[in-house]
């Protein structure tokens, strides 16, 4: 069938040729190659009254719906280039928008609107940000891949000296929690005021019902929580009860005159992975059943997560694990499930605790004065031995978003906040 086609002209007097049915495609003059892709687009064109098709290769096509584009425009009238917040007016572009010219430029797509407007597109926005197929391998603003560990890990830990005084040594400090979920600080002044001045160098702190910031305590049941005693504490993570658990903690042993009280490290994204390869049954259940929590201990606290209960395994829309959820002696009742349901559980439970215990997954730490532990709270669980004597501790808990905002900002230029929004 013979394609019908128009032509429209702009100020200049360029042509371009689209077709109402089989597509037609301007001969791109871009020469540079897609940053981070090494790819351009063969050809760029209208396809029809709806959409622009870019085509990367021989088997790679995108296509760009009108409305889309001009929704996105990133020129300085409608995307504000300090704030890097949108300007464009939505609802006062017509839904059947179409462009009267387009043209590939070094630069990027070229488009021209019916009122006169100019938007370019770069290529690697473009590339990167293409949803009809979707290009890109991983999420944009994704944090490094795990790497999974067990109690034979080996980790170099960072100089203080460094962190305090150089930005590289931040960014060692932040890398290797993005990567380990874990970090260590060594040669750490053994007080409140120095470790408190090393976490703020991470971000800000959190605030909670057991501090203003940073906390610092013994074994005196100061709050009614068995963190404030003597006793042995399983591998757990911190927070359960909150909507949002902290993201980060951070531990620095003060002082210490007795008898046990190690620092345990597990990689809950490790022991996750053992129990999906065991039994995807068990990984299924423990990641769709919602376990209610609790914290009221404390006269005047009684915190309850919204929703009031989450499952230990949360994943994201990807399907990738990102939070563990995990405190045992935080579980409020389970009066919510059927007979069926709690016996699925409670196999899945015994499951995941035959593999949290086992040695070979328990990364064991004296944490001596001096040392200072960083761990991701949503994948590391944490516990301790038993211990005689006097311990005094102190610690923060770190918001994730800001944590994360630290660690993106630590490894992407300008340029790449511009690309990857």
């Amino acid at each position: 069938m013979q394609s019908i086609t128009k032509v429209i002209s702009n100020v200049g007097m360029r042509r371009a040729l689209f077709s109402t049915s089989v597509p037609r495609f301007h001969k791109p003059n871009a020469k540079k190659q897609l940053q981070g892709t090494g790819q351009v687009p063969q050809r760029a064109g209208l396809a029809n009254d709806r959409q622009v098709f870019l085509d990367w290769n021989a088997r790679k096509t995108s296509v760009y719906n009108h409305f889309w584009l001009r929704d996105h425009c990133h020129c300085e009238e409608c995307y504000h280039p300090v704030t890097r917040q949108r300007l464009v007016n939505t609802f006062g572009i017509p839904r059947d928008i179409q462009p009267t010219t387009i043209d590939s430029t070094e630069q990027g797509l070229s488009v021209i609107w019916p009122d006169g407007h100019k938007s370019v597109y770069r290529w690697d926005w473009l590339h990167t940000h293409s949803y009809s197929p979707i290009l890109r391998t991983s999420e944009p603003l994704q944090g490094k891949k795990p790497k999974l560990w067990d109690a034979d890990f080996k980790l170099a830990p960072v100089a203080h000296e460094a962190v305090m005084n150089t930005e590289e040594g931040v960014k060692q400090w932040l890398d290797q929690l993005e990567t380990y979920g874990i970090s260590f600080v060594e040669g750490v002044p053994t007080t409140v005021e120095a470790t408190e001045k090393l976490a703020r160098r991470l971000c800000f702190l959190r605030e909670t019902h057991y501090s203003q910031g940073l906390w610092s305590f013994t074994a005196d049941l100061a709050h009614a929580d068995t963190a404030y005693t003597q006793l042995a504490l399983g591998a757990h993570t911190d927070n359960t009860y909150f909507t949002e658990p902290a993201g980060l903690q951070m531990f620095h042993k003060l002082e210490f005159k007795g008898e046990g009280g190690d620092s345990l490290f597990v990689d809950g994204f490790h022991v996750a992975q053992q129990l999906k390869d065991l039994s995807t049954n068990a990984y299924r259940t423990l990641s769709n059943t919602r376990i209610p929590t609790h914290s009221a201990g404390d006269e005047n606290v009684l915190i309850v997560p919204t929703p009031r209960a989450n499952p230990i395994l949360n994943h994201g829309t990807d399907g990738e694990l990102y939070q563990i959820r995990y405190n045992n002696d935080d579980r409020s009742t389970l009066d919510h499930l059927s007979s069926t349901q709690l016996d699925e559980f409670y196999d899945a439970l015994f499951m995941w605790n035959k593999l949290l215990t086992s040695h070979k997954n328990e990364l064991w730490d004296t944490l001596a004065p001096g040392r200072v532990v960083t761990f991701d709270n949503w994948r590391v669980l944490h516990g301790r031995s038993a211990f005689t004597g006097h311990r005094r501790i102190c610690g923060a808990y770190f918001p994730w978003d800001d944590y994360k905002s630290r660690a993106r900002v630590s490894r992407l230029t300008s340029q790449d906040k511009d690309r990857l929004l």
